[in-house]
């Protein structure tokens, strides 16, 4: 008994070894409102969700409603390593920081990297420039090893930003963004983290997983290389992808509220992305969902009422995926919202979903790049 427990300490302690701890710090939203910005933000940045998967010009990785997001860690880049704050995005795949080449305001207030201060960094000719639907940076691209959970990824590409014209950034509480999405969609052709390393042999296994927790609750965390069996307990329900991009995966016919059908009439594509804090859904298909739960146009719902409001249950793979009023519900200084949010989807593209962190912080989610699958177990 006493060996059976201390393989089980032994096992814990080696997926403890590749974990990112995730902080909750204030949102990009709470930012403004606290400085009597967030009105005329929102007025002069207006986005559409979609434009985040669907770029129509250049190369162009878009952000998705960062103004909620507010789950971040801590990587190391160069050597000695320099800190940076970033977001692990499954809705991207390239790592960039600012860089002292950087002279916009959004830099000032920013770690910078400065590649004279590491001994193992590789400059090049090349250039990045990544378009935003709320701003956008130029920069180049150079290779340096990034600390990474412990895992030292040498020889790593990585964007050193020189422009990022705007106020978007300027108030993001992140420096950077490093992204876990297919190589396939990276800007610049550039190799994503994760791939690296894959290709250097950092990992036991080819995954990654996600824990975000709730409310203001700590040990949010992003696990490389293994399944934490603490999180896992309730079973893994393992999901094809639909395309080696994005993590998308197709969902069944029916999103039901209530035991009534409101949306997804045939099957439809849904993305798992960390990047986005809500569950971004099509027009039509937001203003079924608002009407079910009783909310006005605006997703605005009478907080007394919040408690009694069913599930939204997701079909998907044949398995039912319910997400509770307490998770999509925002209380927010004594009024609710409900988290989910329109997006103008192409017509050729088909009904895409996006499952964020709204979603996600209701499962622990496995991103398996072996088998190319998505894999979700219910955290209560």
């Amino acid at each position: 008994m006493k060996l059976l427990l201390l393989l089980s300490l032994v096992a814990l302690a080696q997926c403890s070894m590749h974990r990112v701890p995730l902080k909750k710090m204030k949102s990009l939203r709470q930012i403004l409102k606290e400085h009597g910005l967030l009105d005329h933000y929102l007025k002069e940045h207006p986005y559409n969700p979609a434009a985040k998967y669907f770029p129509t010009t250049g190369s162009v990785e878009r952000l998705q409603n960062y103004l909620d997001d507010e789950y971040f860690g801590t990587i190391y880049i160069g050597t000695p390593g320099q800190q940076f704050t970033v977001l692990f995005d499954t809705g991207s795949s390239n790592l960039w920081v600012p860089s002292v080449y950087c002279s916009s305001p959004a830099c000032s207030n920013h770690n910078r990297f400065n590649p004279s201060d590491s001994s193992t960094f590789v400059s090049t000719n090349d250039s990045v420039e990544i378009t935003y639907g709320t701003g956008s940076m130029t920069g180049i691209l150079g290779y340096d090893t990034v600390s990474v959970a412990g895992l030292d990824v040498t020889n790593q590409i990585f964007g050193l930003s020189e422009t990022e014209p705007g106020d978007f950034f300027y108030y993001t509480p992140f420096d950077g963004i490093l992204g876990l999405a297919f190589p396939s969609i990276s800007s610049s052709g550039a190799t994503p983290v994760f791939d690296n390393m894959m290709s250097e042999g950092l990992v036991a296994k080819d995954l990654f997983s996600v824990y975000l927790s709730k409310n203001e609750q700590s040990g949010s965390f992003v696990l490389f290389g293994a399944i934490d069996p603490l999180y896992s307990a309730n079973g893994i329900t393992w999901i094809p992808l639909s395309a080696e991009t994005y993590w998308q995966i197709t969902m069944d016919r029916y999103v039901s509220v209530g035991g009534q059908s409101v949306a997804c009439f045939s099957s439809c594509q849904a993305i798992v992305d960390t990047g986005t804090s809500l569950l971004a859904v099509p027009n039509s298909a937001l203003n079924n969902i608002l009407s079910a739960l009783g909310a006005n146009s605006n997703g605005e719902i009478s907080c007394s009422a919040a408690s009694t409001l069913p599930d939204v249950v997701f079909n998907i793979n044949g398995n039912a995926f319910p997400v509770p009023a307490s998770a999509y519900v925002i209380e927010d200084g004594g009024y609710c919202t409900l988290g989910f949010e329109g997006m103008n989807v192409p017509t050729e593209a088909g009904e895409i979903w996006i499952l964020g962190d709204v979603f996600i912080r209701e499962y622990y989610v496995v991103f398996n790049r072996a088998n190319n699958m998505v894999g979700l177990s219910p955290l209560s």
